[in-house]
């Protein structure tokens, strides 16, 4: 076989996933465990499946309208402290899907998480293969947060977060560190990182002695916080945006351009109000234009003229 021939159709759990069923992982669980049929027979983990095939969960068939390729839409959620990124809490409490648009197909996929505490950006998507290239460490997209510190931060401290620093789960380290301001008892500081684990922010800076009381995400990759988007709204990104985002995570744009009919009506729940400023195109610009956006951050203690604490160029 050549090695340059495709192979034919998609993965099972990944069809099933766009579909609105389940996550990736929850459906490979179905699957070993039985529950899922592929043309009367039990699927196995790795199938890949073509349109015409008939798919059974439970013994229930899965309709052929459920399993077309949903439209890609991405948005962007400024979430607040208090909401779970999670569809069922045991406690009730409120998540970040309460306040997004309905799908008529698919189901919205988050891109990473952002715990209870941790407020800003979060993405969005219906495309399960661009989340999860987007979260992938191997793809090193950039993750920006606005940090809060209790105390005084040694140049000693900071050298070891942007060097490496050892978790429960293993090494971390910051691409770069910014001053950012701040009175008192309380520092600001920009932090650049490149992958997801869970609290890996605040474990960092608490191995090395200190604590963090405010956390917020204002990039993610080539997505950036604008003021405009206010705590709790959302808005869709526009085509082009989606193509640089999609651009970053090496995943192919090929995708329909018509718009979500969910937009029309919840345009005036999530939308930021017009004449938002437009974002920078410019990578380089990126970390900049998000320090200076972040209300969390002083006006008067912009990016420029800040310490920057090492971190590697990019």
């Amino acid at each position: 076989m050549s090695r340059d021939k495709q192979p034919i159709g998609d993965r099972l759990q990944k069809v099933l996933a766009n579909a609105g069923l389940g996550s990736r992982r929850e459906i490979e669980g179905w699957i070993a465990a039985g529950r899922v049929e592929v043309n009367g027979k039990l699927a196995e983990l790795g199938l890949r499946v073509l349109p015409e095939d008939s798919i059974r969960v439970d013994g229930r068939p899965v309709s052929k309208r459920k399993l077309e390729a949903p439209e890609r839409q991405v948005l962007v959620y400024n979430k607040p402290e208090g909401e779970l990124v999670t569809r069922n809490d045991p406690e009730n409490r409120r998540t970040v899907f309460q306040r997004l648009p309905r799908l008529e197909r698919g189901r919205w996929i988050p891109v990473g998480r952002l715990d209870i505490n941790t407020s800003g950006l979060l993405l969005l998507t219906t495309d399960g293969e661009l989340a999860n290239q987007l979260m992938h460490p191997s793809q090193q997209v950039e993750r920006e947060y606005a940090v809060r510190v209790m105390g005084e931060v040694t140049e000693e401290q900071l050298h070891q977060l942007t060097h490496g620093v050892e978790l429960d789960d293993g090494p971390a380290r910051f691409e770069e560190i910014v001053e950012s301001g701040g009175e008192g008892f309380n520092r600001w500081f920009h932090v650049v990182i490149m992958e997801g684990r869970q609290r890996e922010v605040r474990r960092m800076w608490e191995a090395v002695g200190c604590q963090v009381s405010r956390l917020k995400r204002v990039r993610y990759g080539s997505v950036i916080l604008e003021s405009a988007l206010k705590i709790g709204r959302w808005r869709f990104l526009k085509e082009k945006e989606i193509e640089e985002l999609a651009n970053v995570s090496g995943v192919k744009t090929e995708r329909p351009k018509s718009r979500p009919k969910a937009k029309a009506k919840a345009k005036a729940k999530g939308y930021p109000p017009k004449g938002s400023k437009p974002r920078q195109n410019s990578k380089r610009s990126n970390t900049r234009q998000a320090s200076q956006q972040t209300k969390s951050v002083p006006k008067n203690s912009p990016w420029k003229g800040k310490k920057s604490s090492g971190g590697r160029s990019r």
